[in-house]
């Protein structure tokens, strides 16, 4: 997107300021539509319309994105169609992800929920592992056949969802009286989304620095891609811990865990007890969170749980920047991250005590 935007008469720069309006953006669309969604549940039984409706319109303003750069002059007087063009397909992105990462709630109980979510934490980490060296060999093949990409396979997405599930009837408990909202649990859910958000990005900035400092070395792409990967896989084993002890417990002993492996490395550096050690304890708090926000909803409001869990994840990412310099030490990252992530354990320990109290 820099390249585009050089390319339009634009300043690369311009990508940065973008990238933070799209996540203030997201702090607000994704509850709304995650509610929405619910809404939609209730009355005609799916909540597939707004995935579909979220899906083309993204789809279809991704394509459009080289199409602009590539097919229109970058004259004055309509060179600002191109970032418009990218706010509305990043509010379209909006529209979908909640809605859909909610379906979890329908194929699965509360206390299996951690098992279910870690094989879409395996899918979205293995793609996430590869994109340090994933992007040199996509990017190489032009601005439209990566987008293009992009398009078709959002587009054949939701054509696989809609085939394995198809709308269903309104039942009587759809349109049972709405549960009042729990504010608490939504507030719960905000600032533990927050944490998790501001821990891993400074976990995973810290490590990055610390293996160049250690290896002396520019160039860990090949480190980090191994540690995306790991954390993909490890997500299956911790989802299987969570359901056997209780996911908030496994989000708690993955916090506690995350918290003596960042000390570990700032008194030892990062060897195999580390790294294993940040993986597990990382992959039972990334794996345990949307679970995490559902559990914490009545049924009727799990869309709303999820993209509020999402919204607040926005949030943390578009504020970082405005707290955290890009040249801080791996000292300091490993403590702020510590701090986060102790934030967000404070918060579940909260909701579980919470959640005994109203039993």
């Amino acid at each position: 997107m820099p390249k585009l935007l050089t390319q339009f008469g634009f300043s690369a720069s311009l990508a940065v300021g973008l990238l933070a309006v799209e996540n203030a953006l997201g702090v607000i669309m994704e509850p709304l539509m995650g509610g929405l969604s619910d809404q939609a549940n209730r009355w005609v039984g799916s909540r597939f319309p707004l995935i579909a409706l979220g899906v083309i319109l993204s789809s279809a303003l991704f394509i459009s994105i080289p199409s602009i750069v590539t097919f229109v002059p970058p004259l004055e007087e309509i060179r600002g169609i191109l970032p418009l063009t990218l706010v509305a397909w990043a509010l379209a992105m909006t529209v979908f992800r909640s809605p859909a990462i909610a379906l979890l709630g329908k194929y699965a109980t509360v206390a299996e929920l951690p098992l279910a979510a870690s094989f879409v934490t395996l899918a979205a980490g293995v793609i996430g592992a590869f994109r340090p060296i994933a992007n040199n060999f996509i990017l190489g093949n032009g601005p439209i056949f990566t987008f293009a990409i992009g398009s078709f396979v959002l587009l054949a997405a939701v054509a696989l969802l809609r085939f394995v599930s198809p709308p269903e009837h309104p039942t009587i408990q759809n349109q049972a009286p709405v549960a009042k909202l729990p504010l608490q649990g939504l507030s719960l859910i905000l600032a533990t989304s927050f944490g998790i958000a501001w821990g891993s990005r400074l976990l995973m900035d810290a490590l990055g620095k610390a293996l160049k400092s250690q290896f002396d070395t520019e160039d860990v792409s090949v480190f980090m891609v191994g540690i995306g990967l790991m954390l993909a896989f490890a997500a299956l084993p911790a989802g299987a811990f969570a359901v056997k002890i209780g996911n908030r417990q496994a989000m708690v002993s993955g916090v506690c865990a995350i918290i003596l492996s960042t000390l570990l490395i700032l008194y030892i550096g990062v060897d195999i007890l580390t790294a294993l050690l940040i993986i597990a304890s990382l992959s039972l708090i990334i794996n345990g969170a949307v679970p995490f926000a559902i559990g914490l909803m009545p049924p009727q409001w799990t869309g709303l749980g999820t993209g509020t869990y999402f919204g607040g994840f926005s949030l943390g990412m578009s504020v970082f920047g405005l707290v955290f310099p890009s040249g801080i030490t791996p000292l300091i990252g490993m403590v702020c991250s510590t701090l986060a992530f102790l934030f967000a354990g404070v918060c579940i320990v909260i909701s579980i005590r919470l959640k005994s109290a109203n039993r």
